[in-house]
């Protein structure tokens, strides 16, 4: 989609599909009104004057002025109460006029930015938010489509309108960080609905380098004797029971200084998962192609932020494996040793997610960093316990937790955080080796964090991802399938972090 921006009022051009944002049963006041043509605005009005539309949040009319004001089609969408307007509204706002449109086979809307004045979001924010809501919310994967009839229409072109030209530069630099943004997310979500057979360990170290070398970002991929040369003992173990040999997939944004800051963001690869010798039911056993999801978060953030090209030292990291039963594949029973030379007693095959970021995590340590995150689809508890309205979050360090709750908050991928205590580690104590993979059904999220944090000599915060990297329902900005849960929520942490320590 191009996205344009320009200085002037919405709706004076005859033929356009225009946009326009309605509080709840509020008139368009002078500052709704501002961007917006004066024969538009009192035709508008006078529709909003019948009471058929409200304006609640998530709802939509479409208007067809026939003369009385120069656009061929209006697009009504609802922003809800003044006082709760937030960027989420703004975002999903921007999906559903976008949404409405294709609906409509409209290839061009023009719009307004969606809220700001209403709340204490800046023009700025609410401009990256709107587009962010436009492109995540005409998303479709249709790589292995091959009916055209299937086709799906498209919205080619949007353009933003400021109604000041004090503020058009604002706007204009929000809309270039929400597309950026928006196609990290974007790939994270290609990556994810990618099915297993397309997208092995190999290949998707194949898309990570070709993303670093299109983003201006180095890009390192280690091989099964690299890996064995690091002594990977669990990420070899978890690999040993696949054809696809595993890889290790290191991006970096900057180098280390003393300077600067080095963040590392970690994501869970396992591109199919069939729970290994400790099989899987076969229901649903076709949506673990998705359990690489954390690894596709990663790999789209790394894109977004080469292009925003952050002054920190961003390194991603995504240890990449298969998950299956054979002959050779790790058993129940197993002891294995991780790279930190800690040694880990095999419960559960199934538990496997946490043994490949167990070395992803040790390995992080070389780095130095000033904080860590990792994302994985981890566990079935989490998803019970919160469902797909936030993904789990723990860590060891207050400050850390903090700003990585306010990025989710800003980038509406909401995180809840959940504790890491003694019992929780006293309940994976192992029996043969040092600490067991699995602690049983009870706390299981919890336990799969205390299992992380043996790992770790830094500040750093686990989120699991597994109730929000896909869904089979449709969701405010995007289809069912690959959310891309966690891109956007790192994106947001490493600017914030740029911006502080500057």
């Amino acid at each position: 989609m191009n996205i344009d921006v320009k200085v002037g009022r919405i709706g004076g051009r005859s033929g356009d599909t225009v946009v326009i944002g309605v509080f709840q049963d509020r008139p368009l006041e002078a500052k709704d009104a501002a961007g917006i043509d004066e024969k538009l605005r009192k035709y508008v009005s006078g529709i909003l004057g019948y009471g058929d539309f409200s304006g609640k949040e998530q709802t939509t009319s479409l208007l067809y002025p026939d003369g009385e004001a120069s656009p061929s089609r209006v697009i009504l969408v609802g922003l809800g109460n003044p006082e709760s307007f937030t960027l989420e509204t703004a975002r999903q706002a921007g999906s559903l006029a976008a949404k409405t449109a294709v609906d409509c086979s409209i290839s061009e809307i023009s719009t307004l930015v969606h809220g700001p004045g209403d709340s204490d979001a800046s023009v700025e924010d609410c401009a990256q938010a709107t587009v962010e809501g436009a492109l995540l919310g005409t998303y479709h994967h249709t790589a292995f489509k091959s009916d055209e009839n299937e086709a799906i229409g498209t919205l080619d072109r949007m353009t933003i309108y400021s109604g000041s030209k004090a503020a058009v530069g604002n706007v204009r630099a929000g809309a270039t960080t929400g597309q950026i943004v928006s196609q990290g997310a974007i790939m994270a979500r290609d990556l994810s609905n990618a099915p297993g057979n397309a997208l092995p360990p190999r290949l998707l170290a194949d898309a990570a380098r070709k993303m670093a070398k299109s983003a201006g970002l180095s890009c390192e991929v280690l091989n099964k004797k690299d890996i064995e040369a690091l002594k990977m003992g669990a990420l070899l173990a978890v690999s040993q029971g696949s054809d696809e040999p595993p890889r290790f997939i290191i991006m970096e944004r900057g180098t280390a200084s003393k300077k600067r800051d080095t963040l590392v963001l970690v994501g869970k690869g396992i591109t199919f998962d069939s729970g290994g010798i400790s099989i899987k039911p076969s229901g649903s056993m076709e949506d673990m192609k998705h359990d690489m999801s954390g690894a596709a978060a990663v790999i789209g953030a790394m894109q977004a932020i080469g292009k925003l090209k952050p002054t920190l030292h961003v390194v991603g990291i995504v240890p990449a494996s298969e998950n299956l039963p054979d002959g050779k594949a790790m058993k129940p029973g197993d002891v294995i040793t991780a790279m930190s030379g800690k040694t880990i007693e095999v419960i559960n095959t199934d538990a496997e997610g946490r043994l490949v970021l167990a070395d992803a995590l040790a390995y992080s340590a070389r780095y130095k960093p000033a904080a860590v995150i990792d994302l994985a689809t981890l566990t079935g508890a989490c998803v019970i316990a919160l469902g797909d309205a936030a993904s789990g979050m723990m860590g060891n360090d207050e400050k850390l937790l903090q700003r990585v709750k306010m990025a989710g908050e800003k980038s509406g991928e909401r995180v809840w955080h959940l504790p890491i205590w003694k019992e929780h580690h006293d309940q994976i104590k192992g029996r043969t080796g040092d600490i067991k993979n699995s602690g049983g059904r009870s706390a299981g999220a919890l336990t799969a964090g205390a299992f992380l944090e043996n790992f770790v000599d830094f500040p750093w915060v686990h989120l699991d991802i597994a109730g929000t990297a896909y869904s089979d329902k449709l969701s405010p900005y995007g289809p069912a399938g690959a959310t891309g849960e966690g891109a956007r929520l790192l994106v947001q942490f490493v600017r914030d972090w740029d911006r502080d320590h500057k």
